[in-house]
């Protein structure tokens, strides 16, 4: 028998949202998520594309054309990116 301690955990189910790498532009540029939750972000670019937080909390590396990366939000704040090979490229992850 496997018992699980579920003290500190809450109720709220983990959500996976999507953002869209398209036409160069992350698609929502600002997404809000909860603790917890997953971030996908899906590549539909004929080239490829990263997803790099400025503060080095999450780098995808490049994400290849039709693949996918996701990133388990773990820690609340604002976390700015930007595509490292396409410098207009950028977006945000707030994590409450």
């Amino acid at each position: 028998m496997v018992v699980t301690s579920l003290a500190g955990v809450s109720n709220a189910v983990a959500k996976t949202y999507l953002i869209v790498i398209e036409q160069m532009r992350f698609d929502p540029p600002v997404l809000i998520v909860h603790r917890g939750d997953r971030v996908m972000w899906v590549n539909k670019d004929l080239f490829p594309h990263t997803a790099s937080a400025m503060s080095k909390a999450f780098d995808s590396r490049e994400i290849a054309p039709s693949a996918s990366w996701t990133y388990v939000a773990r820690e609340t704040g604002s976390y700015p990116y930007r595509c490292t090979l396409h410098a207009t490229m950028r977006g945000t992850v707030i994590v409450q």
